[in-house]
Protein backbone atom coordinates (compact mmCIF):
# COMPACT_ATOMS: atom_id res chain seq x y z
CA UNK A 1 0.00 0.00 0.00
CA UNK A 2 1.55 3.30 -1.46
CA UNK A 3 2.26 6.38 1.39
CA UNK A 4 2.56 10.58 0.37
CA UNK A 5 5.46 12.04 1.37
CA UNK A 6 7.28 15.67 0.87
CA UNK A 7 9.59 15.16 -1.85
CA UNK A 8 11.52 18.05 -3.59
CA UNK A 9 10.91 18.79 -7.30
CA UNK A 10 14.39 18.67 -8.72
CA UNK A 11 15.68 20.35 -12.08
CA UNK A 12 15.88 17.78 -14.97
CA UNK A 13 19.08 15.82 -14.69
CA UNK A 14 21.99 17.04 -16.79
CA UNK A 15 24.79 14.96 -17.70
CA UNK A 16 26.92 17.83 -18.77
CA UNK A 17 27.49 19.48 -15.20
CA UNK A 18 30.17 18.56 -12.85
CA UNK A 19 28.43 17.50 -9.82
CA UNK A 20 26.78 14.15 -10.80
CA UNK A 21 26.39 11.59 -7.89
CA UNK A 22 26.04 7.84 -9.17
CA UNK A 23 25.63 5.06 -7.13
CA UNK A 24 24.72 1.20 -7.52
CA UNK A 25 21.61 0.18 -6.51
CA UNK A 26 20.26 -3.64 -6.62
CA UNK A 27 23.03 -6.16 -4.58
CA UNK A 28 22.56 -5.16 -0.71
CA UNK A 29 26.02 -5.11 -0.85
CA UNK A 30 26.11 -4.45 2.84
CA UNK A 31 23.58 -6.94 3.82
CA UNK A 32 26.29 -9.79 2.31
CA UNK A 33 28.57 -8.97 4.91
CA UNK A 34 26.11 -7.88 8.03
CA UNK A 35 23.81 -10.64 7.23
CA UNK A 36 22.48 -10.21 10.66
CA UNK A 37 22.49 -6.94 10.65
CA UNK A 38 18.83 -6.51 8.36
CA UNK A 39 17.78 -3.19 9.10
CA UNK A 40 20.90 -1.70 7.09
CA UNK A 41 19.73 -4.01 4.51
CA UNK A 42 19.03 -2.59 0.98
CA UNK A 43 15.65 -0.82 0.88
CA UNK A 44 13.62 -0.36 -2.40
CA UNK A 45 14.62 1.65 -4.93
CA UNK A 46 12.33 4.61 -4.08
CA UNK A 47 13.61 4.99 -0.32
CA UNK A 48 17.20 6.59 -1.81
CA UNK A 49 15.10 9.30 -4.02
CA UNK A 50 13.66 11.45 -0.91
CA UNK A 51 16.55 14.09 -1.12
CA UNK A 52 18.58 15.49 -3.79
CA UNK A 53 22.10 13.72 -3.16
CA UNK A 54 21.81 10.56 -6.21
CA UNK A 55 21.69 11.70 -9.49
CA UNK A 56 22.32 8.79 -11.39
CA UNK A 57 20.74 5.11 -10.02
CA UNK A 58 22.41 2.09 -12.14
CA UNK A 59 20.18 -0.93 -11.32
CA UNK A 60 22.67 -4.28 -10.67
CA UNK A 61 22.95 -6.44 -12.42
CA UNK A 62 21.64 -7.82 -15.96
CA UNK A 63 23.66 -10.70 -15.19
CA UNK A 64 22.97 -12.80 -17.50
CA UNK A 65 22.57 -11.81 -21.75
CA UNK A 66 21.21 -15.28 -22.61
CA UNK A 67 19.22 -17.26 -20.93
CA UNK A 68 16.11 -19.71 -21.29
CA UNK A 69 14.23 -17.78 -24.39
CA UNK A 70 16.49 -16.63 -25.83
CA UNK A 71 16.25 -13.28 -23.13
CA UNK A 72 18.47 -12.14 -20.51
CA UNK A 73 18.19 -12.33 -16.87
CA UNK A 74 18.32 -10.04 -13.59
CA UNK A 75 19.22 -10.69 -10.46
CA UNK A 76 18.42 -7.63 -7.62
CA UNK A 77 19.22 -9.65 -4.64
CA UNK A 78 17.18 -9.37 -2.20
CA UNK A 79 14.55 -7.11 -3.86
CA UNK A 80 13.68 -8.96 -6.76
CA UNK A 81 15.18 -12.45 -8.38
CA UNK A 82 14.19 -15.51 -9.95
CA UNK A 83 14.17 -17.50 -7.12
CA UNK A 84 11.99 -14.95 -4.64
CA UNK A 85 9.68 -13.37 -7.14
CA UNK A 86 9.46 -15.84 -9.91
CA UNK A 87 9.63 -15.64 -13.87
CA UNK A 88 7.47 -14.63 -17.14
CA UNK A 89 6.94 -18.29 -18.53
CA UNK A 90 9.24 -19.61 -20.82
CA UNK A 91 12.18 -17.35 -19.84
CA UNK A 92 14.34 -16.47 -16.45
CA UNK A 93 13.24 -13.09 -16.19
CA UNK A 94 11.96 -12.38 -13.02
CA UNK A 95 8.84 -10.74 -12.48
CA UNK A 96 9.66 -7.36 -10.90
CA UNK A 97 6.83 -5.18 -12.39
CA UNK A 98 5.73 -3.72 -7.71
CA UNK A 99 9.28 -1.68 -8.61
CA UNK A 100 7.66 -0.22 -11.47
CA UNK A 101 6.05 2.53 -9.18
CA UNK A 102 9.30 2.94 -7.37
CA UNK A 103 11.54 3.74 -10.16
CA UNK A 104 9.34 6.09 -11.77
CA UNK A 105 8.95 8.01 -8.14
CA UNK A 106 13.12 8.49 -8.58
CA UNK A 107 12.69 9.64 -12.41
CA UNK A 108 10.47 12.10 -11.19
CA UNK A 109 12.60 13.19 -8.51
CA UNK A 110 14.93 13.99 -11.37
CA UNK A 111 16.99 11.12 -10.81
CA UNK A 112 17.98 8.57 -13.71
CA UNK A 113 17.30 4.65 -13.21
CA UNK A 114 18.77 2.76 -15.80
CA UNK A 115 20.08 -1.04 -16.18
CA UNK A 116 23.53 -2.44 -15.31
CA UNK A 117 24.90 -5.25 -17.44
CA UNK A 118 27.92 -7.47 -16.68
CA UNK A 119 28.42 -7.46 -13.12
CA UNK A 120 31.65 -9.55 -13.13
CA UNK A 121 30.34 -12.40 -14.95
CA UNK A 122 31.38 -14.31 -17.90
CA UNK A 123 27.96 -14.98 -19.13
CA UNK A 124 27.88 -10.83 -20.47
CA UNK A 125 28.99 -11.72 -24.14
CA UNK A 126 28.12 -12.49 -27.73
CA UNK A 127 29.49 -14.94 -30.12
CA UNK A 128 29.64 -12.10 -33.12
CA UNK A 129 28.43 -8.94 -34.07
CA UNK A 130 24.59 -9.89 -35.49
CA UNK A 131 24.22 -11.56 -31.82
CA UNK A 132 24.66 -7.81 -30.31
CA UNK A 133 22.68 -6.17 -32.88
CA UNK A 134 19.91 -8.27 -31.97
CA UNK A 135 20.15 -8.36 -28.05
CA UNK A 136 20.28 -4.44 -28.33
CA UNK A 137 16.28 -4.78 -29.51
CA UNK A 138 16.06 -7.37 -26.80
CA UNK A 139 17.14 -4.14 -23.91
CA UNK A 140 15.37 -1.93 -26.00
CA UNK A 141 11.88 -3.74 -25.60
CA UNK A 142 12.23 -5.06 -22.41
CA UNK A 143 13.51 -2.03 -20.01
CA UNK A 144 13.51 1.46 -22.64
CA UNK A 145 11.26 2.27 -24.70
CA UNK A 146 10.14 -0.87 -26.79
CA UNK A 147 7.24 -2.68 -25.99
CA UNK A 148 7.22 -6.48 -24.79
CA UNK A 149 4.90 -8.75 -22.77
CA UNK A 150 7.81 -9.74 -20.45
CA UNK A 151 9.01 -6.55 -19.61
CA UNK A 152 10.85 -7.36 -15.72
CA UNK A 153 9.66 -3.71 -14.23
CA UNK A 154 6.26 -3.41 -16.04
CA UNK A 155 5.21 0.04 -17.81
CA UNK A 156 8.85 2.00 -16.29
CA UNK A 157 10.94 3.22 -19.44
CA UNK A 158 14.63 3.16 -17.96
CA UNK A 159 16.75 6.02 -18.98
CA UNK A 160 19.62 3.69 -20.43
CA UNK A 161 22.14 0.95 -19.87
CA UNK A 162 25.60 0.35 -18.25
CA UNK A 163 28.00 -2.03 -19.57
CA UNK A 164 29.97 -3.12 -16.23
CA UNK A 165 31.81 -5.73 -17.86
CA UNK A 166 34.74 -8.14 -15.90
CA UNK A 167 35.33 -10.47 -18.07
CA UNK A 168 35.20 -12.05 -21.70
CA UNK A 169 35.97 -10.47 -24.90
CA UNK A 170 34.43 -7.44 -26.47
CA UNK A 171 33.01 -9.30 -29.51
CA UNK A 172 30.01 -7.56 -30.35
CA UNK A 173 29.74 -5.35 -28.24
CA UNK A 174 30.19 -2.08 -30.69
CA UNK A 175 27.48 -3.66 -32.93
CA UNK A 176 25.00 -3.77 -30.06
CA UNK A 177 25.95 -0.47 -28.54
CA UNK A 178 26.06 0.77 -31.98
CA UNK A 179 21.98 -0.72 -32.83
CA UNK A 180 20.50 0.27 -29.52
CA UNK A 181 22.19 3.91 -29.72
CA UNK A 182 20.25 3.88 -33.04
CA UNK A 183 17.13 2.87 -31.12
CA UNK A 184 17.84 5.17 -28.42
CA UNK A 185 17.70 8.27 -31.12
CA UNK A 186 14.49 7.75 -32.20
CA UNK A 187 13.05 7.42 -28.76
CA UNK A 188 10.96 10.14 -27.17
CA UNK A 189 13.29 11.54 -24.50
CA UNK A 190 16.96 11.37 -23.30
CA UNK A 191 18.69 7.98 -23.20
CA UNK A 192 22.31 7.50 -21.77
CA UNK A 193 24.93 4.84 -22.08
CA UNK A 194 27.84 4.67 -19.05
CA UNK A 195 30.45 1.84 -18.77
CA UNK A 196 32.70 0.97 -15.15
CA UNK A 197 35.62 0.51 -16.35
CA UNK A 198 38.74 -0.56 -14.14
CA UNK A 199 41.08 2.38 -13.64
CA UNK A 200 44.11 0.54 -15.27
CA UNK A 201 44.23 2.13 -18.51
CA UNK A 202 43.65 0.45 -20.81
CA UNK A 203 40.61 -1.36 -19.61
CA UNK A 204 41.00 -5.33 -20.82
CA UNK A 205 37.73 -5.62 -20.79
CA UNK A 206 35.72 -2.60 -21.93
CA UNK A 207 38.48 -1.15 -23.32
CA UNK A 208 38.26 -1.27 -27.14
CA UNK A 209 34.73 -0.42 -26.71
CA UNK A 210 34.98 3.18 -25.04
CA UNK A 211 37.06 3.80 -27.81
CA UNK A 212 34.58 3.25 -30.80
CA UNK A 213 30.99 4.22 -29.22
CA UNK A 214 29.98 7.44 -27.90
CA UNK A 215 29.37 6.86 -24.41
CA UNK A 216 28.09 9.27 -22.18
CA UNK A 217 29.81 8.84 -19.22
CA UNK A 218 32.85 6.29 -17.54
CA UNK A 219 32.38 5.62 -13.76
CA UNK A 220 36.32 4.51 -13.62
CA UNK A 221 36.70 2.46 -10.73
CA UNK A 222 39.45 3.78 -8.55
CA UNK A 223 39.67 0.67 -6.23
CA UNK A 224 40.72 -2.80 -6.16
CA UNK A 225 44.16 -1.37 -8.25
CA UNK A 226 47.46 0.19 -8.09
CA UNK A 227 45.62 3.27 -9.13
CA UNK A 228 42.86 3.35 -6.07
CA UNK A 229 42.09 6.18 -3.81
CA UNK A 230 44.16 5.47 -1.53
CA UNK A 231 47.21 6.01 -3.71
CA UNK A 232 46.22 9.97 -4.98
CA UNK A 233 48.86 11.27 -3.54
CA UNK A 234 51.48 8.79 -5.74
CA UNK A 235 51.67 10.67 -9.75
CA UNK A 236 53.02 7.13 -10.48
CA UNK A 237 49.44 5.06 -9.89
CA UNK A 238 46.65 7.65 -9.41
CA UNK A 239 45.84 8.27 -13.07
CA UNK A 240 42.72 10.07 -13.62
CA UNK A 241 44.94 12.44 -15.71
CA UNK A 242 45.22 9.68 -18.03
CA UNK A 243 41.64 8.99 -18.22
CA UNK A 244 41.16 12.97 -18.88
CA UNK A 245 43.00 12.45 -21.75
CA UNK A 246 41.29 9.85 -23.28
CA UNK A 247 38.13 11.72 -22.68
CA UNK A 248 39.76 14.65 -25.22
CA UNK A 249 41.80 13.10 -27.78
CA UNK A 250 40.34 9.04 -28.06
CA UNK A 251 36.57 9.14 -27.18
CA UNK A 252 34.21 9.29 -30.26
CA UNK A 253 32.07 11.63 -27.78
CA UNK A 254 34.45 14.87 -27.12
CA UNK A 255 31.89 15.80 -24.22
CA UNK A 256 32.07 12.36 -22.55
CA UNK A 257 31.99 13.08 -18.42
CA UNK A 258 34.91 10.89 -16.60
CA UNK A 259 33.63 9.57 -12.52
CA UNK A 260 36.04 8.92 -9.80
CA UNK A 261 34.62 5.10 -8.87
CA UNK A 262 34.89 4.81 -4.88
CA UNK A 263 33.74 2.21 -2.65
CA UNK A 264 31.01 3.63 -0.09
CA UNK A 265 32.47 1.75 2.80
CA UNK A 266 35.56 -0.24 3.92
CA UNK A 267 33.61 -3.07 3.45
CA UNK A 268 32.45 -2.51 0.12
CA UNK A 269 35.48 -3.44 -1.52
CA UNK A 270 38.78 -5.39 -1.17
CA UNK A 271 41.29 -2.12 -1.19
CA UNK A 272 41.61 1.45 -1.87
CA UNK A 273 38.78 2.90 0.54
CA UNK A 274 39.39 6.53 2.26
CA UNK A 275 37.37 8.60 4.54
CA UNK A 276 34.67 11.05 3.64
CA UNK A 277 37.43 13.74 4.62
CA UNK A 278 39.65 12.11 1.81
CA UNK A 279 37.82 11.57 -0.70
CA UNK A 280 36.15 15.42 -0.36
CA UNK A 281 39.95 16.64 -0.73
CA UNK A 282 39.96 14.22 -4.05
CA UNK A 283 37.19 15.71 -5.23
CA UNK A 284 37.80 19.06 -4.99
CA UNK A 285 40.97 19.17 -6.22
CA UNK A 286 40.51 16.81 -9.20
CA UNK A 287 37.11 18.59 -10.91
CA UNK A 288 39.05 22.06 -10.56
CA UNK A 289 41.85 20.49 -12.40
CA UNK A 290 39.99 18.47 -14.68
CA UNK A 291 37.42 19.79 -17.53
CA UNK A 292 36.07 15.95 -18.11
CA UNK A 293 35.68 15.83 -14.37
CA UNK A 294 31.32 14.43 -14.16
CA UNK A 295 31.39 13.62 -10.58
CA UNK A 296 31.36 10.41 -8.76
CA UNK A 297 30.06 6.59 -8.56
CA UNK A 298 29.85 4.82 -5.20
CA UNK A 299 29.26 1.26 -4.87
CA UNK A 300 27.16 0.96 -3.47
CA UNK A 301 23.88 2.47 -1.63
CA UNK A 302 23.53 -0.33 0.99
CA UNK A 303 27.20 0.59 2.08
CA UNK A 304 27.01 4.37 1.74
CA UNK A 305 23.37 4.41 3.81
CA UNK A 306 25.00 2.07 6.92
CA UNK A 307 28.43 3.94 6.48
CA UNK A 308 27.02 7.81 8.16
CA UNK A 309 25.83 8.36 4.89
CA UNK A 310 28.79 8.60 3.10
CA UNK A 311 26.81 9.72 0.05
CA UNK A 312 26.29 13.35 1.54
CA UNK A 313 29.50 14.07 2.26
CA UNK A 314 30.27 13.32 -1.58
CA UNK A 315 27.89 15.52 -2.61
CA UNK A 316 28.39 18.02 -0.10
CA UNK A 317 32.28 18.08 -1.65
CA UNK A 318 30.73 18.36 -5.07
CA UNK A 319 28.76 21.10 -4.91
CA UNK A 320 30.50 22.96 -2.28
CA UNK A 321 28.50 21.69 1.02
CA UNK A 322 24.66 22.82 -1.09
CA UNK A 323 23.93 19.18 -0.42
CA UNK A 324 22.34 18.85 -4.25
CA UNK A 325 21.31 22.59 -4.24
CA UNK A 326 18.66 21.93 -7.17
CA UNK A 327 15.18 22.09 -5.20
CA UNK A 328 12.83 24.77 -7.16
CA UNK A 329 9.39 23.57 -5.49
CA UNK A 330 7.77 20.90 -3.03
CA UNK A 331 5.05 18.35 -3.78
CA UNK A 332 3.43 15.31 -2.66
CA UNK A 333 4.90 12.27 -4.72
CA UNK A 334 3.50 8.46 -4.17
CA UNK A 335 6.63 6.25 -2.26
CA UNK A 336 5.10 2.74 -3.30
CA UNK A 337 6.02 0.24 -0.67
CA UNK A 338 7.66 -2.90 -1.80
CA UNK A 339 8.05 -6.46 -0.34
CA UNK A 340 9.97 -6.90 2.60
CA UNK A 341 13.59 -8.57 2.33
CA UNK A 342 14.24 -11.93 2.41
CA UNK A 343 16.92 -13.82 4.58
CA UNK A 344 20.11 -14.79 3.78
CA UNK A 345 21.78 -17.44 5.27
CA UNK A 346 25.59 -18.50 5.46
CA UNK A 347 25.57 -21.89 6.17
CA UNK A 348 26.30 -24.62 3.02
CA UNK A 349 23.20 -26.25 1.49
CA UNK A 350 23.11 -29.01 -0.99
CA UNK A 351 20.11 -29.72 -3.01
CA UNK A 352 19.06 -33.14 -4.16
CA UNK A 353 18.58 -34.41 -7.66
CA UNK A 354 21.08 -33.91 -10.36
CA UNK A 355 22.32 -30.97 -12.60
CA UNK A 356 22.25 -30.26 -16.41
CA UNK A 357 25.77 -28.65 -17.24
CA UNK A 358 25.24 -28.19 -20.84
CA UNK A 359 26.99 -24.79 -21.80
CA UNK A 360 27.81 -24.25 -17.86
CA UNK A 361 31.80 -23.17 -17.14
CA UNK A 362 34.32 -24.71 -14.94
CA UNK A 363 34.50 -22.80 -11.82
CA UNK A 364 37.52 -20.75 -11.82
CA UNK A 365 39.30 -18.97 -8.46
CA UNK A 366 40.22 -16.06 -10.32
CA UNK A 367 37.27 -14.76 -11.72
CA UNK A 368 34.11 -13.71 -9.34
CA UNK A 369 30.50 -14.63 -9.09
CA UNK A 370 26.90 -13.62 -8.50
CA UNK A 371 24.16 -14.57 -6.55
CA UNK A 372 22.64 -16.69 -9.34
CA UNK A 373 25.74 -17.78 -11.35
CA UNK A 374 26.15 -21.56 -12.28
CA UNK A 375 29.54 -23.41 -12.52
CA UNK A 376 30.81 -26.81 -12.63
CA UNK A 377 33.09 -28.17 -10.40
CA UNK A 378 34.17 -32.13 -9.33
CA UNK A 379 31.01 -33.23 -11.68
CA UNK A 380 28.92 -31.08 -9.98
CA UNK A 381 26.47 -28.10 -10.76
CA UNK A 382 26.67 -25.12 -8.27
CA UNK A 383 24.78 -21.95 -7.70
CA UNK A 384 26.09 -19.08 -6.25
CA UNK A 385 23.67 -17.56 -3.37
CA UNK A 386 25.61 -14.25 -3.29
CA UNK A 387 28.76 -12.66 -4.91
CA UNK A 388 31.73 -14.48 -4.24
CA UNK A 389 35.30 -14.26 -5.32
CA UNK A 390 38.12 -17.37 -5.08
CA UNK A 391 35.60 -19.25 -2.67
CA UNK A 392 35.84 -23.31 -3.41
CA UNK A 393 32.74 -24.69 -3.84
CA UNK A 394 32.03 -26.47 -1.01
CA UNK A 395 33.94 -24.85 0.98
CA UNK A 396 33.56 -23.05 4.76
CA UNK A 397 31.99 -19.61 3.17
CA UNK A 398 29.25 -21.45 2.46
CA UNK A 399 28.13 -19.57 -0.94
CA UNK A 400 27.59 -22.32 -3.87
CA UNK A 401 25.00 -24.81 -3.78
CA UNK A 402 25.18 -28.03 -5.05
CA UNK A 403 22.82 -28.96 -7.25
CA UNK A 404 24.05 -32.50 -7.97
CA UNK A 405 26.02 -34.26 -10.35
CA UNK A 406 26.21 -32.75 -13.86
CA UNK A 407 24.70 -35.10 -16.24
CA UNK A 408 26.20 -33.83 -19.44
CA UNK A 409 30.32 -33.27 -19.60
CA UNK A 410 32.29 -30.32 -17.87
CA UNK A 411 35.26 -28.54 -18.20
CA UNK A 412 37.94 -29.03 -15.52
CA UNK A 413 38.50 -26.06 -13.11
CA UNK A 414 41.27 -24.10 -13.86
CA UNK A 415 42.63 -22.80 -10.31
CA UNK A 416 45.00 -20.29 -10.51
CA UNK A 417 47.17 -17.25 -7.90
CA UNK A 418 44.12 -13.90 -8.02
CA UNK A 419 46.81 -12.15 -6.88
CA UNK A 420 44.60 -9.59 -5.23
CA UNK A 421 42.90 -8.54 -1.71
CA UNK A 422 39.49 -8.70 -2.28
CA UNK A 423 37.84 -11.06 0.73
CA UNK A 424 35.23 -13.34 -0.07
CA UNK A 425 30.98 -12.53 0.63
CA UNK A 426 31.65 -8.70 -0.03
CA UNK A 427 28.55 -8.40 -1.86
CA UNK A 428 28.23 -7.76 -5.44
CA UNK A 429 31.10 -5.16 -6.92
CA UNK A 430 33.22 -4.92 -9.60
CA UNK A 431 35.74 -7.46 -9.77
CA UNK A 432 39.00 -7.29 -8.32
CA UNK A 433 41.33 -7.29 -11.97
CA UNK A 434 43.62 -10.35 -11.95
CA UNK A 435 46.19 -7.60 -13.83
CA UNK A 436 46.80 -5.71 -11.20
CA UNK A 437 50.02 -5.42 -10.11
Amino acid sequence: MGFFQSMPMIRAFDMSVNTNLAIYWGQNSYGATNPSDTANWQQPISYYCQNPTVTIIPMAFLDVFNTTGGLPSVNLANTCSTSSNGVFPGTQLPNCTFLASDIQTCQAAGTIVTISLGGATGAASFTDDAEGEAFAQIIWDLFLGGTSSTRPFGDAVLDGIDMDIEGGTQTGFTAFLTTLRQLMDGGNKPYYITAAPQCPYPDAYIGDTINAVPFDAVFVQFYNNYCGLTNYDNPNDWNFATWDNWAKTVSPNPNVKVFIGAPASSSAAGSNYVDASTISTIIEQTRSKYSSFGGVMLWDMSQAYANNRYDISVKDALTGGSGGGTVTTTTSMPVTSTTPPTTTTVATTTSSGTGSCAGVSAWQSDVAYVGGDQITYNGDLWTAKWWTYNDVPGGAAGVWVDEGACTTSFATARIGDPGNTAQATLGIFPAVPTNSP
